[in-house]
């Protein structure tokens, strides 16, 4: 179907290039922050509440086409805007927008990449995302992810003078080209020996089911390494924290889900057909990623490193929920695979606004004080209530807390794990229940780390005398986290629409649907009234109330026979802020219960030594064990490519000549 006139398609597309002018614009004047940050930034969140309403209103229309007239010769780019490309538009819009609103107050003049520099290369990398979103062919799509590396890496190094800045880029880069080139492999599999490149000639195509399983591993490895998912995360804990927290509010909250969305387009959609057991290994790395993220999560004292390797956690939930749905979807139960997606699809949605908030909130922070060890923070809730009481939304929604949308989405996943006793594989049936407890675990250790989190940088009393001088989020960047604040809780307390429109997905991927059961739009009802259900207004309605009564009753009863006298200190002195806990202290009982996840290595001091200092270096063992090593094999390998390039014409003749004398010899 061709596309007509003002179609959603056209209308994303035609917003798409806004996004790409108002990149272009940054440049006519760099280095002016006024242009760039405080005009253009806005009108790029505009822009992307714009895609989100489109998107959001195409869910349930026919699916539409579009072929443009740009690319090489005889392989034109091919657009398609279906349900699941929605799905992740009103993501990318929605989150894009609260993220480009908060940097229109955050960025300044003098640090790294000039502003309209950094306007263009930010605007590039949304308008990338966008069209990996509505790629309908593999040329297309590789371009667009490609493009979405290189912005995304320029942004990361947007401090550049800095080594280790440097050196994360670097990493991140050379992650993301590996990744790239395993997607790639598996675009050359699903295309079945075919010259055609587009989505349609794989969905057609007759693959062996061997060539289909390797078609998949190649795809969980290149969007996994994309995505974080363990051990292909090394490059998420270095590249996050090094760069603008926008962009890592960005990175984190919306480029990670398009290696879900990868994910999900080839599984479900591009594959001929799914065998149940290939879900078993994105079950088995989503999990393990999952507790092994909020784990080291536990122990950082680095405010970014903790909600990086809180992603690693959070895309691993969104692995095990695909896998999940692929085991059912391969045992022919339409509606467990469909509660299933649905419950990565919500996740999706919900970790976009909960980690974006986090990440803008600790850039608050972090331009407040210049600070972001969390040993030296502390008692900012005085000295910044408006970031600390929105970003307190988000560490509640990310650990999971009813009424917020962490809670639903985990619980939908839940759900579908309870329900697997009904898999027609003995041994199956039996050990994907269990995985509830490890679901459980990671959902107890994520509000462990968010007490702690919270809890350090803005309770309690400043560790620092400079923190006196901290001060709170201007009005641009207010307007930023109150918009994904609000995302939280209105999809935490209207689940049920959003689970409806979510639905589209499922059947137009042909998974399956949730049965009607004619439940109101207040309750959430996966199957029907006999069975689980959760009513999140009456919940909040019930909670508020009991606030206000408690709080009545203290103001009615116990003021009338308050007396004030000073507390008894048990002997000491004032307090101060030496005497609290710190972040070493919240993760130390978790250092020694998970010792085995961790390289570390502990300096002790000497008996002689005038200021003994005792200090423990918490290292990721898989890097060690994987990524170090790999450094000098490459360095003998491009010495011996470098052997090569001799600097003379005649020895490049020579190559060229050698190569088509193959080429003759094996066409003949």
């Amino acid at each position: 179907m061709i596309a007509t006139l003002a179609s959603p398609l056209d209308a994303i597309l035609a917003l798409l290039g806004v996004w790409l002018v108002i990149g272009v614009a940054g440049l006519v004047r760099p280095m002016n922050l006024r242009i760039a940050g405080r005009s253009l930034f806005p009108l790029g969140a505009l822009c992307g509440l714009a895609i989100a309403a489109i998107a959001a209103a195409s869910l349930g229309l026919p699916v539409e086409r579009i072929q443009l007239p740009i690319g090489l010769p005889d392989l034109p780019m091919h657009l398609r805007l279906d349900a699941l490309s929605a799905v992740f538009l009103v993501l990318l819009g929605a989150a894009g927008a609260g993220i480009s609103m908060f940097g229109a107050g955050y960025f300044r003049s003098g640090q790294g990449t000039p502003p309209g520099l950094l306007c263009f290369q930010y605007h590039v990398f949304l308008a990338s995302m966008g069209v990996v979103l509505l790629a309908d062919d593999a040329y297309g799509f590789m371009v667009a992810w490609e493009t979405m590396a290189l912005s995304s890496y320029f942004l990361v190094i947007a401090q550049h003078r800095l080594a280790e800045i440097r050196r994360a880029g670097f990493l991140y880069l050379m992650m993301a080209h590996v990744g790239a080139l395993a997607i790639l492999l598996c675009f050359g599999v699903l295309q079945g020996g075919s010259w055609l490149f587009t989505f349609d000639a794989m969905r057609a195509a007759h693959v062996s089911p061997l060539w289909a399983g390797a078609a998949f591993l190649l795809a969980l490895v290149g969007f996994g390494a994309k995505g974080g998912l363990v051990p292909m995360h090394a490059w998420l804990p270095e590249a996050h924290p090094a760069a603008p927290s926008p962009v890592s509010a960005l990175m984190s909250g919306v480029m990670l889900k398009m290696a879900v969305y990868g994910m999900i387009r080839v599984a479900f959609d591009l594959e001929g057909g799914l065998a149940w057991w290939w879900g078993l290994v994105p079950i088995g790395l989503g999990l393990f990623s999952a507790i092994y993220g909020i784990v080291f999560a536990a122990v950082q004292t680095d405010m970014k490193r903790l909600l990086a390797f809180s992603s690693i956690e959070n895309v691993g939930i969104l692995f095990t929920g695909l896998g999940l749905a692929m085991v059912f979807r391969g045992a022919a139960m339409p509606t467990l695979a469909a509660l299933a997606l649905l419950a990565v699809l919500y996740h999706a949605l919900n970790h976009a606004f909960m980690k974006s908030l986090l990440f803008l909130g600790t850039g608050s922070v972090l331009h407040s004080t210049g600070e972001r060890n969390l040993g030296r923070l502390g008692g900012l809730i005085h000295r910044m209530p408006w970031v600390a009481w929105l970003t307190l939304v988000g560490a509640l929604a990310i650990a999971g807390l009813p009424p917020l949308n962490g809670f639903v989405s985990e619980w939908l996943l839940l759900q579908a794990f309870l329900y697997a006793h009904a898999l027609p594989y003995p041994f199956v049936n039996m050990l994907l229940p269990l995985c509830v407890g490890v679901v459980a675990l990671v959902a107890a250790l994520a509000g462990y780390v968010m007490v702690k989190f919270f809890g350090v940088v803005f309770l309690g009393q400043p560790r620092e005398r400079s923190l006196a001088d901290a001060h709170d989020a201007g009005i641009l960047e207010r307007v930023g986290l109150a918009w994904l604040a609000f995302g939280c809780v209105a999809l935490g307390l209207a689940p049920a629409p959003v689970v409806a429109a979510l639905s589209h997905v499922g059947v137009q991927l042909g998974v399956g649907a949730l049965p009607h059961n004619g439940a109101p739009w207040w309750m959430l009802v996966p199957f029907d009234t006999g069975q689980a259900t959760y009513a999140p207004s009456i919940f909040a309605g019930a909670l508020l109330a009991g606030i206000l009564l408690a709080t009545a009753m203290v103001r009615v009863f116990h003021h009338r026979r308050a007396r004030r006298a000073p507390p008894w200190s048990c002997g000491f002195g004032a307090l101060t802020g030496r005497m609290q806990d710190t972040a070493e202290g919240f993760g130390q009982p978790i250092r020694h219960l998970f010792t085995p996840f961790f390289a570390m290595r502990r300096s002790l001091p000497s008996p002689f030594d005038a200021a003994p200092r005792y200090q423990v270096d918490i290292g990721d063992r898989f890097w060690n064990a994987l990524y170090a090593p790999l450094g000098p094999f490459i360095d003998r390998l491009a010495g011996g490519f470098a052997a090569l390039q001799r600097g003379r014409i005649s020895v490049y003749l020579l190559y060229a000549l050698a190569t088509l004398c193959v080429l003759l010899a094996l066409v003949l």
